[in-house]
């Protein structure tokens, strides 16, 4: 009987032990750094009651075809601009570069911003920021398009990988203020790679 109560008692400590060391999901490290970033309560996006049974963020297959080397052409004399938002807040950006490649057999240049306000801290001095829309929006994909991080290169290409194309945190909770993709960075093709549309309960 001892035997047998040791045992189970063994039994109950792994299965508490390996609910406790429960691995967060992803193929990609990035998919398992976003997934650990909104599964945390103190940074995630997500309402309460998501957070409660939320497990992962449900993503495109990883397909190399969308990791692009585009040709990046810098346009130093472009205006600050107020960049519209979800809400009546307006960051100010700045348009980088031009990012031109071809995808699904056609061409596409995108606008790449500077936030003008992140680019004073130490963090986000290189960091760059590539709003877009496609056709998966409002299907697959979030309807109000997503966003890929980026930083600047050193030369004249950048590389873009749409494998790491994220939601903005309006996709999940409405009190946050998202930048709205500018209308020139609609890509007439879909882009079946990054994060999906979420599933709200």
């Amino acid at each position: 009987m001892k035997k047998l109560c040791l045992i189970v008692s063994l039994l109950l400590i792994n299965i508490s032990c390996s609910q406790e060391k429960k691995e967060v999901k992803g193929e990609t490290e990035f998919q398992r750094e976003i997934n650990a970033e909104y599964k945390d309560a103190s940074k995630s996006p997500l309402k309460e009651k998501d957070l409660k049974t939320f497990e992962g963020l449900d993503f495109f297959p990883v397909d190399d075809t969308y990791k692009v080397v585009a040709s990046f052409k810098r346009t130093p004399d472009s205006p600050i601009f107020k960049m519209p938002t979800t809400t009546d807040r307006k960051p100010e950006y700045k348009r980088f570069g031009i990012a031109t490649f071809t995808l699904n057999g056609k061409e596409f240049s995108l606008e790449v911003y500077q936030n003008q306000s992140l680019m004073k801290e130490e963090e986000y001095k290189d960091y760059l920021f590539l709003p877009f829309t496609d056709e998966t929006n409002g299907f697959a994909s979030y309807g109000g398009g997503r966003y890929i991080d980026l930083s600047i290169p050193e030369g004249n290409t950048i590389e873009i990988d749409f494998n790491k194309a994220y939601n903005p945190y309006c996709a999940y909770n409405d009190k946050y203020s998202c930048p709205i993709p500018p209308r020139v960075n609609f890509m007439a093709t879909e882009v079946n790679a990054g994060v999906k549309a979420f599933d709200k309960h």
